[in-house]
């Protein structure tokens, strides 16, 4: 099964904007981490290892919104429909 879904640096900032409508802040910080990123839930922020290029950084991001609780109300028409997006190609990419 194909994705759509294309790993540019257009596609990342469409993903950074829809965490930021989201209420998430993402930052690029260099750090020990296990899985590439990491979710600090108090303050809302999503810390990606910076040394990433940018398919890696889509991949961590993408991961991330996966586990998130995101509240779909607060998200304008735009962003849900592009959520929705993310998470049929993130369904599809775990069938695989």
């Amino acid at each position: 099964m194909q994705s759509k879904l294309r790993y540019t640096k257009h596609t990342l900032e469409k993903i950074e904007q829809f965490l930021e409508e989201a209420g998430y802040s993402v930052r690029y910080e260099k750090g020990n981490f296990q899985s590439g990123s990491c979710v600090l839930e108090s303050k809302k922020m999503i810390i990606v290892n910076r040394f990433f290029e940018t398919e890696g950084r889509i991949i961590a991001l993408l991961d991330i919104i996966h586990s998130l609780p995101l509240d779909e109300a607060i998200l304008s028409p735009p962003a849900l429909e592009f959520y929705l997006s993310l998470k049929t190609e993130i369904e599809k990419s775990e069938m695989v």
